[in-house]
């Protein structure tokens, strides 16, 4: 049985458990998973509803007891997290913090153990989370195949733009919820509101299923000349709009590096 052990039991870190424990079948047995008390709550929560979870002690014990080892604390609790802890060159840790690069982190831990960075989103919950990692090792892209597939990049430079890509997902949920609140203001019922803008745009995720098609050209052909979905992207989402976006992007990036 593999042994997996997760330092910071936040979101990610829950949503890396669900993933790992649920939905299993056949040959694709839960993995023994070892817990941080980091996060005690949830770590005990997660550790009764999952026969193969358990919280260890310390950070040294979650180190010690597995051979794969996510380090999902925040980037500024990093020092504090991981201080002092002993991890054997026959180690691997995976580096699920955005913004520190694997020499950072080597450096914080003093280990010549392989160190791979993932971006895993709140899907892997599901198994559906198409997981960036750099760079590729065996072990730890089967790991996030299991949870709905790995993207190996060649370099830490194309590393970051895909975790500054990841910085756009609030923002998506915030505009459906501008959505929900505008049909609100006028007249509509917000329960009612809110479950046609989730039904609208689940939709439109099933849509993006379709890899035979561009983005270009699915949003192509989900609109007719001087139609109403032409109307809104024509005169909201304006060339401004997008440069004002890369903008951020690129402010973005430039931080995370």
């Amino acid at each position: 049985m593999q042994r997996i052990g997760i330092i910071g039991v936040g979101e990610i870190g829950r949503a890396l458990v669900a993933g790992l424990c649920e939905g299993g079948g056949g040959d694709d047995e839960a993995p023994r998973v070892h817990l941080s008390p980091r996060g005690a709550r949830t770590a005990a929560e997660l550790a009764t509803r999952h026969r193969t979870v358990e919280v260890c002690a310390d950070n040294q014990e979650v180190v010690d007891r597995s051979e794969i080892v996510l380090v999902a604390v925040r980037r500024q609790d990093r020092h504090e997290a991981l201080a002092g802890l002993t991890v054997g060159d026959e180690k691997i840790v995976v580096n699920v913090m955005a913004g520190v690069a694997n020499d950072d982190l080597r450096g914080t831990l003093a280990t010549g153990a392989a160190i791979v960075r993932a971006i895993p989103l709140p899907s892997v919950r599901e198994r559906r989370s198409l997981t960036v990692t750099y760079p590729s090792h065996p072990a730890v892209d089967a790991l996030f195949t299991r949870l709905g597939g790995a993207l190996p990049v060649a370099d830490e430079a194309a590393f970051d733009v895909f975790s500054a890509l990841t910085g756009t997902l609030t923002s998506h949920y915030a505009y459906l919820a501008t959505l929900t609140s505008w049909a609100a203001g006028h007249g509509i019922a917000p329960e009612d509101a809110d479950s046609y803008v989730r039904g609208l745009f689940q939709g439109v995720g099933r849509a993006l299923s379709d890899e035979s098609r561009s983005l270009h050209q699915l949003a192509a052909d989900h609109e007719t000349p001087k139609g109403n979905n032409e109307r809104i992207r024509t005169t909201w989402f304006t060339e401004t709009n997008a440069e004002d976006l890369h903008k951020a992007l690129d402010g973005l990036l430039d931080d995370l590096r």
